[in-house]
């Protein structure tokens, strides 16, 4: 059963990389329903790069070496695009890294790449502070016009170089790169007690001072996430050893400690169901803790990043936490209308972690049971919840989350099919007449019994660097890409350890 599901994966990738090199070759993203592309990451091949390290686990060695030959190709030369530093880095720098890292023979063309980008992401910390200027112009560098970093930031750019810049400095030995995350790690540090929730970064900072203690909003969700991702992964990517390992380890206590005891609510259920979801928060005047409970499907990170931390750090309570953010997950696509978790939807706060009551009061102002309102409806084809579902699985061994995975799968596929591939859904809480025939029409997928919902022409390139790498992950040996050995930056791509 788990070799006949993960070969249903792969025949859904292989059929999304054929209608990408059909239709979009060479470009950022595939149109999955009108057939066209888009160009979103600098126009350099998102998907071509994102996928290269899918292709190569799943075994598609052929196209993998072709995908690579394309690669070789690439100008990295930005042209007179402003450039997102942080979109660049996770998904070409990861992509690349990763395709470098998992090949016995290794081909240097692609570690000469890595190297010919991450010159020019290092470009960009050439600022009056030495923090990175995360929208980037290389036409204002070349005409000598001086840039800074940002006065209005976020705290997910400045923080998510860590990984990626330590495993090209350990691959090439150019301590450069290093060197510039360290200095954002040092800031990091020293401010991370001084804001107004210690322990944690607000999501918007100023990096040209740089203060990252100002700003009154905290979240684990859009523009904050990965910043607390790599607190546990660059500590395991430096092995546990030196001063800025610790470092990573402390901080990440440190932040851990205080999501759990600001962020993290038990939302009422029908079934009074033992989760815990990460809220928003908002810091007022008199310095009180104002929640936003309202879910981010971004969020179902922060289970997988906690039951990884438990294990790197030996907290046996993360992993319960981990377990409980995960299991609100799961909660919500196996109670969403179509079997998919919603973008973001408010749900209603027990007063506590302990049990409450669901009473008719609690269901008659809510939308759906459970779900109290619906506030951005779509599904994006996003990686977060499938990724914490691997990871609990990885670290626990239950085969329940091997059931879990299969059942979100199963509905993500049928949902978001299109002629060529698959789409993000419009919105999710709806149902269509389903046809009789079942087939597959332009912008509305049709199902054989419940009905069709109807589809955006998007296909992220993190469907097949992310989401499809995990439900595939999930179904194979535990020795393929063992959490010992190899590190997943956030976009899913896999860094060796030890080496």
């Amino acid at each position: 059963m788990r070799k006949r599901r993960q070969a249903a994966v792969k025949t859904t990738f292989e059929r999304s990389w054929k209608a990408y090199k059909e239709h979009a070759w060479k470009q950022d993203e595939l149109l999955p329903i009108s057939g066209g592309s888009k160009t979103t990451f600098g126009g350099w091949g998102a998907t071509l790069v994102d996928s290269l390290d899918t292709l190569w686990i799943m075994g598609l060695t052929d196209e993998f070496h072709e995908a690579v030959q394309a690669v070789t190709e690439i100008n990295f030369a930005p042209g007179d695009r402003e450039l997102n530093m942080f979109e660049t880095t996770i998904r070409y720098l990861g992509g690349l890294l990763a395709a470098y890292d998992l090949t016995d023979c290794k081909d240097n063309r692609l570690l000469e790449k890595a190297m010919e980008l991450g010159d020019m992401i290092y470009m960009s910390f050439d600022s009056p502070n030495r923090m990175p200027i995360t929208r980037w112009s290389a036409k204002k560098a070349a005409s000598g016009q001086e840039q800074s970093a940002a006065a209005q930031g976020i705290i997910a750019e400045l923080a998510s170089f860590s990984l990626e810049f330590t495993r090209l400095s350990q691959l090439t030995g150019d301590m450069r790169y290093y060197d510039a995350v360290v200095r954002i790690t040092a800031v990091l540090s020293e401010q991370q007690n001084r804001t107004k929730i210690p322990g944690l970064w607000p999501v918007g900072i100023n990096v040209q001072k740089p203060d990252l203690t100002r700003d009154n909003l905290f979240s684990l969700g859009t523009m904050a996430d990965s910043a607390y991702e790599y607190l546990g992964k660059t500590y395991q990517l430096l092995h546990d050893t030196g001063a800025t390992a610790s470092r990573y380890a402390e901080m990440y206590t440190m932040a851990m400690d205080a999501i759990i005891s600001n962020l993290l609510f038990r939302p009422k259920t029908p079934d009074n169901a033992d989760i815990l979801m990460p809220a928003a928060a908002r810091i007022d005047a008199q310095g009180r803790v104002n929640s936003d409970y309202t879910a981010q499907h971004l969020v179902c990170f922060a289970g997988g990043m906690l039951a990884l931390g438990s294990k790197l750090l030996g907290n046996t309570s993360h992993l319960d936490y981990g377990r409980k953010i995960t299991d609100a997950c799961i909660w919500s696509y196996v109670h969403a209308p179509n079997g998919i978790m919603p973008e973001m939807f408010r749900m209603t706060p027990c007063p506590s972690h302990a049990p409450c009551a669901y009473d008719d009061e609690t269901s008659r102002t809510q939308q759906f049971p459970g779900f109290a309102r619906v506030t951005d409806a779509r599904y994006m084809l996003r990686p977060e919840a499938i990724e914490s579902v691997f990871y609990m699985y990885r670290i626990t061994g239950e085969r329940r989350y091997q059931d879990i995975a299969w059942s979100m799968f199963e509905a993500i596929e049928k949902r978001t099919r299109t002629e060529l591939a698959n789409a993000a859904i419009r919105d999710v809480t709806l149902k269509v007449e389903a046809e009789e025939t079942g087939e597959l029409r332009r912008g509305v997928n049709v199902g054989t019994d419940e009905g069709g919902l109807a589809l955006a022409d998007s296909m992220e390139s993190f469907w097949m660097a992310e989401t499809l790498k995990y439900f595939y992950l999930i179904f194979s040996e535990p020795d393929v890409l063992s959490l010992d050995h190899w590190v997943f930056n956030t976009e899913a791509h896999p860094f060796r350890l030890g080496t």
